[in-house]
């Protein structure tokens, strides 16, 4: 697996994937500070909207010029964005309105990487589970680490280092990608509507995954859309270390699903995710910090093991022509819930105690992992015959089919 191209890929998302595990800290501390939790969740639900926007256009272009160029392109714009903001908090406080205008092109970087993401994995990688499950454990230490170490550094160098290491993760990222050589087809003559309603009606052609993201849709605007902005106020100080048990749960997690290959993967990947309930529950109850962080590894098991289900799952039922437009309507619906829960995170503390609201999130994920079991062209999903390698065994989950 550890070939030129792979090792260049990982190393690429590795380097931005820190980057990226230090913003959600960063940005709960430095602008949570200045304009509290609405400002945080505003900030958030932008940067989610404008990436929903343009992934649909997103996976077309992909599909055209190529995944690597343009991940490369929306990693220059980041480097771009977050080095205007580690510039504008050099005056201390910068306006909320400059914060909101950066979250949105960043956003749109984000939205035009995204549904490249699954594409490049079959390009670089000939087991695409073993591929997953090793990235996955690569984004769960930067979860690790990155949490913690953007705590610290916000409180020994402010907000303005933490944003510039952020743009100089990309900025790698976006070299390592340059390097890789992969084969990219030429597309057949179309139009960019035509590639788009091919790519909705195959999408909309695959049962299990457009339920799959009606109920994630769900999860979305309930328990990961108001969570960072609601938990970080809740949890206070020690928020970088709950995040940092979450992470290394994650890396557990991703460590599993390398050895476990079920025969029914999203079955056992929903089972799975039921354990999630274990960080939400743990905030909402007001437990210890100890307590907080071993609901929080048990949470970062579940969502790993899901994620690499559902990853793989994608690439290896998809066909490579159509790739990138599937997967940007899969990431657009399942992260459009997120940019609701993240605007509605500051008006229902109004309404709603934090507290009891993380409590309903606890519960909401039991159900979206109930309603994943028993939707049956999801529970019965079955493995692409050409998956090789590691042990095969039977989900848990296959008791319900």
């Amino acid at each position: 697996m550890w070939t030129r191209n792979f090792s260049l890929y990982f190393g690429a998302r590795t380097i931005s994937l820190l980057g990226d595990a230090m913003m959600p800290v960063a940005s709960a501390l430095a602008v949570g500070e200045v304009y509290g939790i609405a400002g945080v969740g505003y900030t958030l639900a932008i940067w989610t909207t404008s990436a929903v926007l343009v992934m649909l256009f997103g996976g077309v272009f992909a599909d055209r010029i190529g995944a690597r160029r343009l991940m490369i392109g929306a990693d220059a714009l980041r480097v771009v964005t977050q080095g205007c903001v580690a510039v504008a908090f050099l005056d201390g406080a910068p306006p909320l309105a400059l914060l909101l205008t950066m979250a949105f092109f960043s956003g749109i970087g984000a939205g035009t990487f995204e549904p490249c993401i699954n594409g490049m994995v079959p390009l670089v990688a000939k087991d695409p589970q073993r591929a997953n499950a090793t990235l996955k454990i690569a984004e769960a230490i930067t979860q690790l680490a990155g949490p913690a170490l953007a705590g610290v550094l916000i409180v020994a160098t402010g907000p303005v280092f933490v944003y510039t290491v952020d743009a100089a993760t990309f900025l790698v990222s976006g070299v390592a990608l340059l390097l890789i050589r992969v084969a990219v087809p030429k597309p057949g003559p179309s139009n960019v509507l035509g590639d788009l309603r091919r790519g909705w009606e195959e999408f909309r052609a695959m049962n299990w995954m457009w339920s799959t993201i009606l109920v994630w849709v769900f999860w979305g605007v309930l328990v990961i859309g108001p969570y960072v902005p609601l938990s970080s106020q809740v949890i206070g100080a020690d928020y970088g270390w709950v995040m940092a048990a979450l992470g290394l749960g994650t890396v557990l997690g991703g460590l599993v699903a390398i050895r476990l290959r079920p025969a029914k993967p999203l079955a056992a990947g929903a089972t799975a995710l039921s354990g999630y309930m274990a960080a939400p529950l743990s905030v909402a109850l007001g437990l210890p910090l100890p307590m907080l962080m071993a609901g929080h590894l048990v949470g970062g098991v579940a969502m790993a093991f899901w994620s690499v289900m559902w990853s793989t799952s994608v690439q290896t039922k998809v066909a490579p022509d159509v790739m990138n437009r599937v997967n940007a309507y899969q990431v657009a619906g399942s992260v459009s819930g997120m940019a609701v829960g993240q605007a509605i995170a500051g008006p229902v503390t109004t309404l709603i105690e934090p507290r009891t609201f993380i409590m309903g999130s606890a519960l909401v994920t039991l159900g979206v992992a109930a309603a994943l079991l028993l939707i049956r062209p999801i529970r019965q999903l079955g493995r692409a015959p050409e998956e090789t390698g590691g042990p095969s065994i039977v989900a848990p989950a296959e008791s319900l089919t």
